[in-house]
């Protein structure tokens, strides 16, 4: 007898055959279609990366006020993933120092462009070089610095020697007798405190306004509230009749100095302050302040315009300004229904 697999061993051969063609033939049309989605993938062709985000580095100042606050939301708002952004945030707890070294952490990772707002005018040349080096657009928002104006983009914010002329018009006009005034400056060395101070002296220049002491609360209620207390201490409850506040929250911690010492915030001693974020305008709308020149928070959506203009080749201004309202009481009271900050 002789055994049949001689016979049948060339049919499986055959099938063994077609087999790996078609096995193979699946590998070249696998790798075929790997090598075209290359080719369509992010990076390549035109349109490629269009739905990727845009990395923005943002160095706040840090979370001193309200009006800070409304500002950081803004800008979280503004630089969001539902707006084509990822926001790498951070607020440098008013550390000049720290918040440089934020910028620098910003370089590092490449990001596509970096916002500052910043803590100081001056310290800025060294940092925005290595951003300019890196080829990362820099756009500062809210304050202003002394460098170089090449080595950043533009900026959008206030014009704070504006705000500080009106808040120094309306004590000029208000005040026609002999009035003796303490000045509750912002953080020292920032654009915000130069400017409204420089405004405000020029507005009372030749009035009946003497500045009798000026000393920083660095844009805190808690430290409007000390420095408040060592004026009334030094001066009297009759030696003050007029503070400026270089901000709301330093007016409100004056307002409570001034109550702990039995005196009544806006007959006794009057108040002219500059923000007018809501509890602050609540303060004017119940007669604790007496005027407030408003500077607007809401400079995300500009901000955020200006780095994808930016990216995108546009020639930008060199200053976006934002215009700012002035409130007395009755003004005060219309607005809050509708206040957004």
């Amino acid at each position: 007898m002789h055994d049949t697999k001689p016979a049948t061993q060339p049919d499986q051969d055959e099938e063994v055959l077609e087999v790996k063609k078609f096995l193979s033939t699946i590998t070249i049309v696998g790798a075929a279609a790997l090598v075209l989605s290359g080719c369509t993938g992010p990076g390549a062709g035109a349109g490629a990366g269009d739905d990727e985000l845009i990395t923005v580095g943002f160095a706040q100042t840090g979370s001193e006020s309200g009006w800070r606050s409304a500002n950081t939301e803004s800008m979280q708002t503004a630089f969001s993933e539902e707006n084509g952004f990822k926001l790498v945030f951070n607020a440098a707890d008013n550390k000049i120092e720290a918040q440089i070294a934020a910028v620098r952490g910003f370089i590092t990772q490449g990001v596509d462009a970096i916002v500052i707002a910043p803590i100081v005018e001056d310290g800025w040349d060294d940092v925005l070089q290595e951003a300019k080096d890196a080829g990362i657009p820099v756009i500062l928002e809210d304050r202003t610095l002394t460098a170089d104006e090449s080595l950043y983009a533009g900026w959008v914010g206030l014009d704070f020697k504006s705000e500080g002329v009106k808040a120094g018009t309306w004590a000029a006009s208000t005040f026609t007798e002999p009035t003796n005034m303490v000045v509750l400056e912002g953080t020292t060395g920032s654009a915000p405190a130069n400017d409204r101070a420089e405004g405000f002296d020029e507005a009372i220049a030749g009035s009946q306004i003497t500045k009798i002491d000026s000393q920083t609360g660095n844009f805190t209620r808690a430290e409007g509230k000390t420095v408040m207390e060592g004026f009334l201490q030094k001066y009297g409850k009759d030696g003050i009749d007029l503070v400026y506040a270089h901000n709301d929250d330093m007016a409100l911690g004056a307002i409570d100095a001034i109550e702990a010492a039995g005196l009544v915030p806006g007959e006794d001693i009057k108040i002219v302050s500059i923000d007018a974020v809501k509890d602050g305008m609540q303060a004017l709308a119940d007669g604790k302040i007496n005027y407030i020149v408003e500077c607007n928070p809401l400079l995300g959506e500009l901000a955020a315009g200006l780095v994808k203009d930016v990216l995108d080749g546009k020639t930008i201004e060199r200053a976006t300004f934002v215009q700012d309202g002035e409130f007395d009481q009755e003004a005060a009271i219309a607005a809050l229904p509708d206040r957004k900050y």
